[in-house]
């Protein structure tokens, strides 16, 4: 049961770190670094390709863990308990990230080839600079609802 408790908290740990990581150092520093905001945001992209693909393998993880664990500890898998809904949410905006959100900004970002050379009040631009903020905003919403989770678990587990 320890072992199911190490990796219930090892995905969390791994998911959240990865989108802390991410929003704290890589993007700051690929902007920062890198001679093109156009190279920039391809490496940008790239990596939040692969911090989706760490979340779902996460969090589907974190699913199978945590309703194994509670189910031989309770006798019950809880599966609609917060822990496991908030997860599930988790997922699915990681998903609407990935598969709908980013292919949208990718193809702005084909079709204005350089996006600082593109006026501001371009309605490309401007499409473009909703969508980032929806990805911001769904990776926000996946990192406090990961600590929301977090925290229910360091109440049960205790």
């Amino acid at each position: 049961m320890s072992f199911l408790r190490f990796l219930m908290l090892l995905s969390l740990a791994a998911w959240l770190g990865g989108i802390f990581y991410f929003a704290l150092v890589v993007a700051p520093a690929a902007f920062s670094v890198l001679p093109t905001r156009n190279l920039a945001g391809l490496l940008v992209t790239r990596s939040l390709t692969a911090l989706h693909g760490v979340g779902l393998v996460a969090g589907l993880t974190f699913l199978a863990a945590s309703l194994t664990y509670f189910y031989f500890t309770t006798g019950s898998s809880h599966a609609l308990a917060l822990r496991h809904v908030l997860v599930v949410v988790m997922l699915a905006l990681t998903l609407s990230a990935q598969f709908m959100v980013m292919p949208r900004m990718a193809a702005l970002r084909a079709e204005m080839v350089e996006i600082d050379r593109v006026p501001e009040d371009d309605a490309r631009r401007i499409e473009f600079n909703r969508l980032h903020r929806w990805s911001t905003t769904l990776e926000s919403g996946v990192f406090l609802l990961g600590l929301g989770v977090l925290a229910s678990l360091a109440r049960r587990m205790g």
